[in-house]
This record gives C-alpha cells, sequence and structure tokens, in this order.
C-alpha cells in the first residue's frame, strides 16, 4: 500500500511530538522527519543518541511510522553520520538534492562522483539514498534523472520523484512518472501554483491548490505499482499550528479520496 506522509519541516516551529501529534490527526500514516541543517533538525545528527529513545516513544505513541529523512546534503560526513542514526532509528530513506548546476556537465560529474560515495555508503547500512530532481541543480528534471541512474547503477541509490519540480521543469509529472518509476523509492508531493521558479506560498502548496495535474500523477503511480511512501513537504516562511494542519489535512483529504478512488486505499 502507497503510504501518505509529511516532512515535519512543515511543522518546523514545533517540537517533533507537536509535529507527530498533528502528523496523525490529520490521518497520515508516517513521518519524514527532518534533518535539515539550519532549517529544521528534529533529527539533530549531533545528538541522534540522546534523541532516539524519546523519538521512537514519540512515533509509537501516535501510531506512525518513520518512513524517511530528509538530509538535504550530499558531504559525505554528514551522510555517514545520518546512515547511523537512520539504522538505528529504523528509517529507511535519506533524501537529499543532487546539488550542482543545471547545464554544466563539470558540476554533473561531480555530483555524480558524490552520490555515487553516498549510494555506496547507503547499501552498506541497508539503507537507500534517495536523490530528486531540484530546479536549478545538476539533476533537475527526468531526463537527467534518468542519466543519474544509468551513471551510477546502484541498488543503493533511488530517485525521489517531487511533481513540483518536474512542473518547473517545464514537463508534466503525470506522462514522465512512468519513465522513472522502476528506480523511485520516495516520491515527496506538493502542488504549485504557476511554472515557478519558486514552489510558492505554503498554502498554495497543498495538494489540489495548483495546476499540477496530482490525479493523473497518481493514476501513473498505481498503475505502476508503485509501493513506497508519498511524503507532502512544504517549504517556504514559518507557518503557525492551524496555517500547518490545514495545509496538512488538505492535501491528506485530496491524496485519500485520489487513492480511494483509484482502488489503492
Amino acid at each position: 500500500m502507497i503510504q501518505l506522509g509529511v516532512n515535519s519541516v512543515l511543522f518546523k516551529s514545533f517540537s517533533f511530538r507537536e509535529a507527530a501529534e498533528a502528523i496523525h490527526r490529520c490521518g497520515y500514516d508516517g513521518v519524514e522527519i527532518s534533518a535539515i541543517e539550519g532549517m529544521c533538525e528534529h533529527l539533530n545528527l549531533s545528538k541522534w543518541k540522546t534523541q532516539k529513545t524519546e523519538l521512537l516513544s514519540i512515533i509509537e505513541a501516535y501510531d506512525l511510522v518513520f518512513l524517511s529523512s530528509e538530509v538535504a546534503s550530499r558531504e559525505r560526513d554528514r551522510l555517514l553520520l545520518a546512515y547511523e542514526a537512520l539504522a538505528e532509528l529504523g528509517i529507511p530513506v535519506a533524501n537529499i538534492g543532487s546539488g550542482g548546476k543545471s547545464g554544466d556537465e563539470e558540476s554533473f560529474k561531480e555530483a555524480m562522483e558524490a552520490i555515487a560515495v553516498g549510494a555506496a555508503d547507503a547499501l552498506s547500512f541497508g539503507l537507500t539514498l534517495c536523490v530528486k530532481a531540484h530546479v536549478g541543480a545538476a539533476v533537475h528534471n527526468t531526463e537527467t534523472a534518468l542519466r543519474m541512474v544509468e551513471t551510477i547503477n546502484s541498488k543503493g541509490l533511488g530517485v525521489d520523484m517531487d511533481p513540483s519540480h518536474i512542473h518547473r521543469a517545464g514537463e508534466n509529472p503525470a506522462v514522465e512518472l512512468p519513465k522513472v518509476i522502476s528506480a523511485m523509492k520516495h516520491i515527496h508531493i506538493r502542488d504549485c501554483k504557476g511554472p515557478g521558479p519558486s514552489p510558492g506560498d505554503p498554502l498554495l502548496q497543498a495538494c489540489g491548490k495548483g495546476d499540477i495535474d496530482l490525479f493523473g500523477y497518481f493514476d501513473a503511480m498505481v498503475k505502476a505499482d508503485y509501493n513506497g511512501p508519498v511524503s507532502l513537504e512544504i517549504i517556504g516562511p514559518d507557518q503557525n499550528m492551524p496555517q500547518a494542519v490545514n495545509i496538512a489535512a488538505e492535501s491528506y483529504g485530496y491524496m485519500n479520496a485520489i487513492l480511494k478512488q483509484l482502488g489503492a486505499r
């Protein structure tokens, strides 16, 4: 079954316990715990050992599962620290962007070298390093995502296909997903109003508020038998609790209704 979750960065102004309670009340299956240095460190990689017991108790208390963690760094030392923490916490996926610069061959080559090492390290911990196409980065659209998979060819590497970035690359995510699905191990999801380059106001990133054909995207997902996590990732200014809950609840209702209509939930 496709599992729906929320990246805890949506609740970056609040404790992880408060985030987990809100995510549970909205109906989600799980959570992507944010370990984004300087933005939201619900998982603090420098002191995760002291957090471990509390984090696991929170997840159990609110009947959630850890789907993934957004680490957002390809630096090897930080990834190794993340892998150690994720393996102990039972978190199967670490999510990052490729870094680098779009359209720059040397930048792409450098990114591939770093990601290849990160994927090999992830595999040694029994984990998956997922990389998403990101506006402005070396991997920024479907073509470069496929090229990354072919170049690295590692069981430790997965694609995290975020439809908002594919949309802002001028592509139709529902059409592009089947091309990448065999390599996809995680999905970040949000909507987007207009062509970008930014995803817009957080309230308009809620699923169903923008211009992306998310029904078609989920339909392609289901037809391809995707069976991984789908984590709502909303970025931008801090939200207060009612605003954050509204975004999460509205998105859950939209995604859950689509999946039920498709017979996948």
